[in-house]
């Protein structure tokens, strides 16, 4: 195994251990499955059963319950009588927090349960507490004592076990020892791990969720690696981020997590937590796993790299890049938009899709957080005054005529580069398609590069393996110290605006992630038509495809946590635990607050998705009982039980005495 995958060089699907879920075999080599949760309340039978049906016709080959106490425990059976009597044979998981007893009681009525070791007997209070040795390892040894009986039903009766290990749930005992860190995570699933293979049970599936896809990745590798050292196998995993949100955000968020990990074989099932009905979840997951559908184990790809990375996949660091004007060194990733297309045509009203609104009357322009750093007009420069922010990047014969040699930038292809480039002292940009084999040149370039302090590389990878292409390739920069800034051109084949919002997400966030990337340059081909998944629920239209682009890029970035320019929501999936319409509410809170940059807002439906899941929000609006509400700054309790008639109102008041808001 290399660090924490079958193959850096090559897609190759981890080899993990086979777990039988009723009818279902996952892992193995077996097909990515896909997966979803209800939403409805688990005691309404009629409504759960109608809601798994929709999720099943959809495309759901797993659906979770929740089962918060005994009662809805037990009322699993008369769900599963129901399913199987109407010809669906679908393997049903109980979720369980907190409550041991309904666990054990589900264990024998589903075909999996699913439970979190920071909460299924640790407690969260958000207490630090010190413990020797001998002290943890008493807390440990209670944790066996509460969690060896679940093991035993689940052997007996066949049943599988998801052990889900969530960022913002950890226990204040994990806590106090690994701090709120990925390797946490991996500890506290890793105890439950250790019990169950004590008791030779194995129907195991894992999952480090996160909300933030930086940490999930991370704790994913981390946990593969600690499991190959340890017992030399790999369990199944399951993929999510946690509370990903709603609309194009929640998508992307998902999309890089679980994505960057599929890229490199990792992920045995898959589920895109969305604040919308979980039947809508389906076809995003099925985008998704369509990208590694028969995908072959391709042959070496040209690199440095063995074994030593020069980089921690377990720990993000920017790589180190020089400055060229804005780009690289300590900037932020610039976003550049494609405007070859329009020829000599373009207009002061076209530059509005990417940030730039021109007031005539003023003679002046106005520029939103999400204003694009560059224009490409290929072989055409500009008719008119461009914004004093706005550079344009051009085809190197077009340069040779702008009027403005420091507003226009040059666009090299990599021969011209290397035999008429004769070099200026500004930035000057270079185009390059990564080989998939053989050299093409690469040793020239790097050599001219290495001496260049003006360069900026625009790096293109091609077809599915676009991703690592460009990755490896960064890794040969890295590795001969060559400090250039480099661009990411990420093209997106899909034919639809949901199958690009998912390849260029995985491909450009799973780079970003890794500190690779000083910029993107987002391509695909126009599509005009109303973007819907395939249950025919409208989701965005596309009015205009220059406008997607760059909100995709900096929705990309945002996710990425390398260039925040919006607000940040954290919102779980509803389901029956929820606490109010957190669609509506979610919606609602948006409208109100969507113009502060920066700011993370986390809305969660109950206590179990409350303080823990909110990680690193700023401002937390949770469910705690019918129709009312509970306000947090950060972790901290703020107001009880507001009416929540009022409580959007009240977190805006809070954010407000934080002096956090600023008027739209």
């Amino acid at each position: 195994m290399n660090l924490y995958c079958a193959s850096l060089q090559k897609y190759e699907r981890l080899p993990t251990r086979e777990v039988k879920i009723g009818s279902l075999t996952l892992g193995g080599g077996h097909p990515i499955r896909i997966q979803t949760m209800t939403t409805t309340n688990t005691m309404d039978t009629a409504a759960t059963v109608a809601q798994c049906i929709r999720c099943i016709e959809a495309g759901a080959e797993l659906v979770r319950i929740t089962a918060p106490s005994k009662n809805e425990a037990e009322n699993l059976l008369n769900i599963k009588k129901e399913l199987r009597a109407r010809g669906y044979d679908t393997p049903l998981i109980a979720d369980i927090h907190f409550t041991p007893n309904a666990a054990e009681i589900a264990a024998r009525i589903v075909e999996k349960v699913r439970v979190n070791p920071g909460n299924y007997v640790d407690k969260k209070r958000f207490d630090f507490i010190e413990y020797n040795d001998a002290e943890y390892a008493a807390e440990v040894m209670r944790i066996r004592e509460r969690f060896t009986p679940l093991v035993k039903i689940c052997r007996e009766y066949g049943t599988a076990m998801r052990i889900g290990a969530n960022h913002g749930s950890l226990s204040d005992r994990i806590m106090s020892r690994y701090g709120d860190s990925p390797i946490g995570m991996v500890e506290s699933a890793m105890e439950f791990l250790r019990i169950a293979r004590d008791e030779d049970y194995h129907q195991i599936i894992l999952s480090m969720k996160s909300s933030n896809p930086l940490v999930m990745v991370q704790a994913y590798r981390l946990l593969v690696q600690k499991m190959h050292e340890e017992f030399g196998e790999i369990y199944p995993l399951h993929l999510g981020v946690t509370e990903a949100g709603d609309g194009e955000d929640g998508r992307i968020k998902s999309a890089i997590g679980i994505g960057s990990l599929l890229e490199d074989g990792i992920g045995d099932t898959i589920r895109v937590s969305l604040t919308e009905d979980p039947e809508f979840e389906i076809p995003v997951c099925k985008d998704i796993v369509s990208r590694y559908a028969g995908r072959a184990h391709n042959a070496e790809q040209p690199t440095d790299t063995t074994d030593k990375l020069p980089y921690s996949p377990f720990a993000y660091k920017r790589r180190n890049s020089k400055s060229v004007g804005n780009i690289g060194g300590h900037h932020v990733p610039v976003v550049a938009a494609n405007f070859a297309g329009y020829g000599a045509h373009i207009s002061p009203t076209d530059l509005t899709a990417i940030g730039y609104t021109y007031n005539a009357d003023s003679d002046k322009w106005n520029i939103s957080d999400g204003a694009a750093d560059y224009i490409y007009t290929g072989g055409n420069v500009v008719g008119f005054d461009l914004p004093g922010t706005l550079q344009v990047l051009c085809d190197h014969e077009a340069w040779r005529t702008a009027p403005d040699h420091t507003k226009y930038r040059p666009v090299l292809t990599a021969e011209a580069y290397l035999t008429d480039w004769q070099g200026d002292d500004k930035a000057h940009f270079v185009t390059y398609t990564v080989p998939a084999a053989g050299d093409n040149g690469t040793e020239q370039l790097l050599n001219k590069l290495a001496t260049d302090e003006k360069a900026v590389l625009m790096l293109i990878g091609e077809g599915e393996d676009a991703m690592r292409l460009i990755r490896n390739f960064m890794t040969t920069l890295m590795n001969r110290n060559i400090d250039c800034p480099a661009i990411l051109q990420v093209y997106a084949p899909g034919t639809t605006i949901d199958k690009q919002l998912i390849d260029f997400a995985v491909v450009a966030g799973g780079l970003l992630l890794d500190g690779f990337g000083d910029g993107l340059m987002l391509l695909s081909s126009p599509i005009d038509m109303a973007r819907q998944n395939n249950v025919g629920r409208t989701i965005m239209k596309v009015d205009n495809h220059e406008r997607f682009v760059n909100n995709t890029a900096f929705s990309i970035l945002q996710a990425s946590r390398t260039r925040i320019s919006k607000t940040e929501y954290i919102s779980c999936p509803s389901c029956g635990r929820t606490l109010f319409d957190l669609q509506e509410t979610t919606a609602k809170i948006r409208a109100s607050t969507n113009h502060l940059k920066g700011v993370k807002i986390a809305i969660m439906g109950c206590i179990v998705n409350g303080p823990g899941e909110m990680a690193d929000a700023d401002f937390g609006y949770v469910g705690s009982g019918a129709g009312k509400i509970t306000l947090y700054r950060g972790k901290e309790v703020v107001k009880k039980n507001i009416p929540s008639e009022i409580a959007v109102a009240e977190l805006i008041s809070l954010i407000k005495d934080e002096g956090a808001w600023v008027d739209a």
